[in-house]
């Protein structure tokens, strides 16, 4: 499972369709879900590159992957899915997002968590760092696509 090519960002929880501009899932803008399938790969790959530097964003400022190497070997032997291609620490978030209940012990895994994140529960963690990538999607959108949009929808009228 590990080994097939992950071919969209989406993670099955989506909230576009109940009028979220921001997928609450996979952080992806409200059109980028819809019209994911009828982009090219370079329009592709520019959405994979803005969630990638968000979420390493997030993820650093609370883990540190010591040996990226050890994580990926973690993840294929648990058959957790990641884009090869990313950051270890998206891995990192994908290892946290899908067992954060049963791990006990990251350093086992190539990481450990912050000096000021230590005592947090991996739950907790898990749904603070989900929150703050989803913040950080959601302002991105606010400045940068929301404005675009709205003069776009203007020169239409025009």
């Amino acid at each position: 499972m590990s080994n097939q090519r992950i071919k969209t960002p989406c993670v099955g929880l989506c909230s576009t369709v109940y009028g979220d501009l921001v997928c609450r899932g996979c952080k992806r803008f409200h059109h980028e879900v819809t019209h994911w399938n009828g982009y090219n790969d370079e329009e592709k790959h520019a959405v994979w590159m803005r969630l990638e530097v968000l979420l390493v964003q997030v993820m650093t400022a609370k883990v540190e992957v010591f040996d990226p190497l050890c994580l990926r070997a973690q993840l294929e032997q648990r058959q957790i899915r990641f884009v090869a291609q990313q950051s270890p620490y998206c891995w990192a978030y994908q290892l946290i997002a899908r067992g954060a209940r049963v791990i006990s012990q990251l350093e086992a895994y190539g990481m450990v968590l912050l000096p000021e994140f230590r005592d947090w529960a991996l739950p907790e963690l898990r749904d603070a760092i989900d929150r703050e990538f989803f913040l950080l999607s959601e302002a991105h959108y606010e400045r940068y696509i929301a404005p675009r949009f709205l003069s776009e929808g203007l020169q239409a009228r025009i």
